[in-house]
């Protein structure tokens, strides 16, 4: 019969124990972590989030930044849950809500001031001479949105023009081949289309405080990812003060993603009002008790909410209060 040393049911709990806390240590050693996907397209007014990863604001943060083509991928993406936060437009947000797609606004990116513009080829030199025209417009909300607010106060309707259904990538080339009279745009394709001769019949000033772009996050996302989001935001707010105090070094580290000189991305940014943390607190919390009334993100969205249902471009009335999460602008309690 085989006897076994009496002290080696001890030195057998023990080798089991050692084994054990290998393993256990393995399993506290750093995890992978699925970043945060954050899609945009190209715009000036969504820089700042690419200015912050140049300046190394989110180095050994799972955030990872996409560039798509246009608006129209963006909100695929969005739709489809391959990006957890994406930069669109407030009626874009409103027709993803409209849509159920589960969204909420966390932060404003801008304000449209005139960086948004629909641009003509002589001699069409304002917008009453669109008629019978074709113009070219990305289609999404707010190309439809731009398109007849101008339409309407020259006294026209979409019907009197041609649309040409046009992704802001392919404005330039539509407008270098002949193929459109007039392009709904923005920078970098404005600016581009103005020094290659068109001419700047109608932009977003007209339609003031309407034109305003955000960072949406789904709800998923913002279960899941509350620390990774709060770090997105806190790489805007620094690239932000980096740009007010180093102007000329953020034109330039900002010029380089699109390709277009510092001073043309300058131009841009004078097209609209980059709202920084305390302007995101005003625009997305309900004022406090006592103080005085001023317009939130609240205001305008119920406002475009009713504009784009009037024009059929929602089919039914969307939730504007559950649209706005203003988690990521309070102020810390004392």
């Amino acid at each position: 019969m085989l006897v076994l040393p009496r002290h080696f049911g001890h030195r057998c709990a023990a080798w089991l124990a050692s084994v054990c806390m290998v393993w256990l240590l393995a399993g506290c050693g750093p995890r992978y972590e699925p970043p945060l996907m954050v899609g945009t397209n190209i715009w000036a007014g969504y820089e700042p989030l690419y200015l912050a990863r140049d300046l190394g604001y989110y180095k050994g943060q799972p955030v990872r930044l996409v560039e798509l083509g246009s608006t129209t991928q963006v909100m695929d993406a969005l739709r489809t849950g391959r990006l957890d936060v994406a930069g669109v437009t407030l009626d874009e947000a409103l027709t993803l809500a409209h849509e159920g797609v589960p969204i909420a606004v966390i932060w404003v990116m801008d304000i449209s001031a005139g960086a948004d513009a629909i641009v003509a080829r002589p001699p069409i030199t304002q917008v009453t001479q669109l008629r019978g025209r074709r113009v070219g417009v990305e289609q999404t909300a707010v190309g439809a949105y731009m398109l007849q607010g101008a339409l309407q106060q020259a006294g026209l309707k979409v019907g009197d023009v041609t649309v040409v259904p046009l992704p802001i990538d392919e404005h330039v080339a539509a407008w270098r081949s002949g193929n459109v009279d007039a392009v709904v745009t923005f920078d970098p394709a404005r600016q581009t289309l103005l020094k290659e001769g068109g001419k700047e019949i109608f932009d977003s000033r007209a339609l003031p405080g309407e034109i305003v772009d955000v960072l949406v996050a789904r709800h998923n996302a913002l279960q899941c990812c509350e620390q990774r989001i709060a770090a997105l935001l806190k790489g805007q707010r620094q690239a932000l003060d980096y740009l007010a105090q180093h102007r000329d070094d953020a034109l330039l580290r900002m010029s380089r993603r699109p390709g277009s000189p510092p001073e043309d991305v300058g131009v841009a940014l004078a097209g609209m009002e980059l709202p920084d943390a305390a302007r995101n607190r005003s625009l997305l919390q309900s004022p406090a008790a006592g103080a005085a009334p001023s317009p939130t993100l609240h205001d305008t969205a119920q406002r475009l909410a009713q504009i784009m249902r009037a024009k059929d471009i929602l089919g039914h009335d969307v939730s504007v209060q559950n649209l706005i999460d203003a988690r990521f602008v309070r102020e810390p309690s004392p």
